[in-house]
């Protein structure tokens, strides 16, 4: 594992070639319980925890803040598989199951609010992999990082598919109090098939979105990223309508679309699984991102736009943020003709 070839980003305190930290001080455990059993955790004490964002990129932030590497959530299609590669690991399984953790990062984000240098710009965190992962559980680095980041009053944003972010509501609310807080759970879909085997390792949505609904209770705004929505598989305007329609129960501030994505790293990764689970859609694929990680812009806006429509129709979005939701109940499905079934 080449630990060396990690390197503080651009932005951060140290010179661009120094690494992110010792070789030598890192050491790796395994936990015999459920929950972390085949899971490796490598822990180490980090020289830099506040990372710049690539000016290239397409992320509506500058900095962001992430306490871990690797993520048991296990989503097939995450973008972030392609870090594992810098280390020497596998994007595959080794993402899922080869964690690193960095223990120091509250202590680290404390010093870095309080230099000089800081001038307390937005902080984005589960931008790369998921902060309140099941790790999380186990180390508990999320409340210190965001009573640091309450005791200087300085903004920031969780995106999350972890529900254990309701641990951490206390915190939350103390930090809205003093600076702008914002909060977004990923639900691209309430498919529950496809949930499990997509997202083997994650919350179930209709338990993410009660986190939604219980954070919305206690004052705390809270949007969702629809996201991913997956061609050919939660793409279906009943599967649509039953997400947003949902979305909009839980009492969500807004819903965003995103269509999948396939950057290098999880190209390979998804492309295998869906070999095995859906070889009939491959082709379909390749045509689809034959032009590179993201799917066409006319896909891209036909989705966006049946996203927007249904949730106008089901009363969500920024403008209507605390007022209450008016979902109607669902019709009454009209019983199918017979049909011979066929395997092909």
């Amino acid at each position: 594992m080449r630990w060396e070839n990690l390197t503080v980003e651009s932005g951060g305190n140290l010179p661009k070639d120094a690494a992110l930290f010792d070789a030598d001080a890192v050491t790796t455990r395994t936990f015999d319980t459920p929950e972390f059993r085949g899971i490796t955790f490598h822990e180490i004490r980090a020289k830099s925890i506040v990372n710049r964002v690539p000016g290239a990129s397409r992320m509506p932030f500058e900095w962001t803040v992430n306490p871990y590497r690797g993520c048991t959530h296990a989503c097939v299609y995450c973008f972030a598989r392609k870090t594992h590669s810098y280390l020497d690991l596998d994007t595959g399984l080794g993402f899922d199951s080869q964690i690193v953790v960095k223990v120091n990062a509250p202590d680290l984000l404390r010093r870095h609010l309080g230099s000089r240098r800081w001038l307390g710009d937005h902080i984005a965190m589960g931008t790369n992999v998921d902060c309140y992962q099941r790790a999380e559980g186990r180390y508990q680095l999320m409340p210190g990082i965001i009573a640091a980041l309450r005791d200087h009053a300085n903004p920031f944003s969780i995106l999350t598919k972890g529900t254990l972010i309701l641990r951490d509501l206390d915190l939350l609310k103390q930090a809205a109090s003093v600076t702008e807080v914002g909060i977004s759970v990923s639900v691209g879909f309430t498919d529950h098939e496809l949930w499990r085997t997509v997202e083997p390792g994650t919350p179930a949505p209709e338990r993410r979105l009660d986190a939604v609904r219980t954070l919305s209770e206690h004052g705390i705004d809270c949007g969702v990223l629809m996201a991913p929505v997956i061609p050919f598989l939660g793409d279906d305007p009943s599967q649509l309508r039953a997400t947003v329609r949902a979305i909009a129960a839980s009492g969500a501030t807004s819903v965003t679309p995103l269509v999948l994505h396939l950057r290098p790293g999880a190209r390979e990764w998804f492309m295998s699984w869906l070999a095995h689970h859906h070889p009939y859609l491959v082709r379909r694929y390749e045509r689809l991102y034959a032009e590179g990680a993201y799917a066409p812009k006319w896909y891209q806006r036909r989705i966006t736009r049946q996203v927007h429509e249904l949730a106008e129709e089901y009363g969500i979005g920024p403008t209507r943020a605390g007022m209450p939701r008016r979902i109607p109940a669902p019709a009454e499905p009209a019983l199918p003709e017979p049909t011979q079934l066929t395997l092909l």
